[in-house]
């Protein structure tokens, strides 16, 4: 059990080092096609979109790493950010000093 809470706590502070989280996604949204329509904001590093086991859906959400605070500037600036009709829900990660851990 300690080493599931373990792994649990490595996951929570690897989701630290992503910029935004995306809420809110449709079910026929892959990450790749996640990763296209960010990318006309600036170079996106990482998407991950976390899948559920028991069903093979991915949960509706993600988090997005850009290469620099000014590509998240520029996803932020827009209103609003539409995929396949349904409108996205974007929250900045705020991230931590080493210090403030």
């Amino acid at each position: 059990m300690a080493a599931a809470s373990g792994v649990r706590a490595v996951g929570r502070r690897s989701r630290r080092l992503f910029d935004i989280f995306v809420a809110e996604i449709p079910w026929t949204v892959s990450s790749k096609e996640l990763k296209d329509y960010f990318s006309q904001f600036g170079s996106v590093q990482r998407c991950q979109l976390p899948f559920d086991r028991d069903t093979g859906f991915h949960r509706r959400y993600c988090w997005i790493k850009f290469s620099t605070p000014e590509e998240v500037q520029n996803v932020l600036q827009k209103d609003s950010h539409i995929l396949e009709g349904s409108k996205l829900a974007l929250r900045q990660q705020i991230r931590r000093r080493r210090s403030q851990r």
